[in-house]
């Protein structure tokens, strides 16, 4: 083979190496799959275009469940880490768990074990912290909430606080059964998550 062509054919290579989008994979409850909303007005879907006017040729994949625990998301993780070789995942799962009064000890379990099975893949980890409203009581809902931070800080990953952080006192932007954020919310959540989510992709 003449030499331009061996250059030719390595150059072609090199460059289907590098238009190969990296994955981020949203691993969460409702409040990340779209409940209640019409198709693409979900906040994953919403990050999909973030990415692309920023520059990122990232492609989002979806895979979260309504009515997930932090249980139920352990349990499923394995197989879908395989299916989708993820690069980066967004882990969005613990209300349910709150809402249901569960311990948060075992939250933390299930959240830890998913980053180290997750990393144990070659993902990179965005944790995403929830908080409860007061009628949980203060001391639950105070260890719920510092879950998410003990967490992240033991298994050194960044850790967006809250998911609905700046509107969650706006009933505005929830729907009829005050718990999940309507369409006109998710742009909020987008630049919420993007906060975290920027400085691990560039990282």
């Amino acid at each position: 083979m003449p030499l331009r062509s061996i250059v030719t054919f390595l150059f072609a290579i090199l460059l289907s190496g590098a238009a190969q989008a990296a994955t981020i994979l949203v691993w969460g409850d409702s409040l990340s799959a779209g409940y209640g909303l019409r198709p693409k007005e979900d906040w994953p879907t919403l990050l999909q275009t973030r990415l692309a006017r920023e520059g990122f040729r990232h492609t989002v994949i979806n895979a979260s469940v309504s009515g997930e625990t932090t249980a139920g998301g352990r349990s499923r993780l394995t197989a879908a880490l395989d299916r989708h070789k993820p690069d980066f995942l967004i882990l969005e799962l613990g209300a349910n768990d709150g809402l249901r009064g569960l311990q948060p000890a075992l939250m933390g379990e299930n959240l830890s074990a998913m980053i180290q099975a997750a990393r144990g893949k070659g993902a990179k980890i965005l944790l995403v912290g929830m908080q409860l409203p007061p009628n949980y009581g203060p001391a639950y809902t105070r260890r719920f909430h510092e879950t998410f931070v003990e967490v992240a800080r033991s298994e050194k990953v960044p850790l967006v606080p809250f998911l609905l952080d700046g509107f969650a006192d706006k009933p505005e932007l929830f729907q009829p059964d005050g718990i999940h954020p309507t369409a006109e919310a998710q742009p909020l959540i987008v630049e919420t998550v993007w906060k975290g989510l920027r400085a691990l992709l560039k990282g």
